[in-house]
């Protein structure tokens, strides 16, 4: 190669790489920015939220036979809650006796079980808004309904219900009858069956469920009172642990759109909740 093509050939590499490094510190196109920038934020994991329930409690929850799956009101709500909130949900199913240790504990975020809202459950935990409200009734067999409308009508009596529940706090304040707890409301409404109380009290929508629609009970109980507390309703809400407001903000958004929606009187349709 003689010295001129030489000569050449280095302005000409010159020239390439003052390109390239100009290309190099060129601004980024916006639209490619912004596009991996959507794509990045579409990457972010959904918030998930572990909410425990006992599903012993229909139509409220309680799980289906024929899958396996937890069903009911309270689910199908709060996955409505959900979808309108932005996060997703897991339920997992806890016995009712140890519910709200597992809360304590942190082993889940929330408890969705038809929880009534009462000032000593507000000392201890924090509630979202309420989304329903429920009366205690009470159920008899239909042999002993005669005569029967109020808790004084049985006084002497074994009044059964599911322990720590307000249908258990309610009898536990008639000092004419003789409360008698037990582990799920099912225990209990087997335990009236047998004879081994004489009555039960649990919120009316599962009376209803057990005394009118449940092939194994509705010919041999009936609801004789399903408003004991006399319209006194008990308000029912989502519980977090104590101090947890993120957790709480989140529901309570879902909630609310869900409320401004038909959501709720569709799923009592749909439920059979009267």
């Amino acid at each position: 190669m003689n010295k001129k093509l030489l000569a050449l050939f280095f302005v000409f590499a010159l020239a390439l790489g003052s390109i390239l490094i100009v290309q190099g510190c060129a601004p980024k196109d916006e639209g490619m920015e912004e596009g991996m920038e959507e794509g990045m934020e579409g990457a972010e994991e959904m918030v998930k939220l572990k909410i425990a329930t006992d599903a012993t409690w229909p139509p409220f929850e309680s799980v289906d036979t024929e899958t396996d799956e937890i069903v009911g009101f309270d689910i199908d709500l709060m996955n409505a809650i959900a979808k309108a909130g932005g996060f997703e949900v897991e339920f997992v199913n806890v016995n009712w006796d140890g519910i709200f240790n597992g809360l304590n504990a942190e082993k889940y975020d929330a408890i969705f079980s038809s929880v009534s809202i009462t000032d000593e459950r507000k000392k201890q935990y924090d509630f979202s808004d309420s989304y329903y409200a429920i009366s205690q009734a009470l159920i008899l067999k239909n042999e002993d309904a005669e005569g029967v409308t109020v808790l004084d009508d049985l006084a002497g009596k074994k009044i059964g219900a599911q322990n720590g529940t307000t249908g258990a706090i309610f009898i536990s304040k008639n000092d004419k009858v003789e409360l008698v707890p037990y582990d799920d409301v099912t225990l209990s409404i087997e335990a009236l069956v047998r004879g081994d109380v004489i009555a039960i009290v649990c919120d009316h929508p599962v009376a209803f469920d057990y005394a009118l629609k449940n092939e194994a009970y509705k010919d041999k109980l009936t609801v004789v009172n399903s408003d004991l507390n006399e319209g006194d309703l008990e308000p029912l809400g989502i519980v977090v642990k104590k101090g947890n407001s993120e957790i709480l903000a989140l529901i309570n958004k879902g909630l609310a759109e869900v409320k401004k929606g038909d959501t709720i009187s569709e799923l009592e349709k749909k439920w059979g909740i009267k």
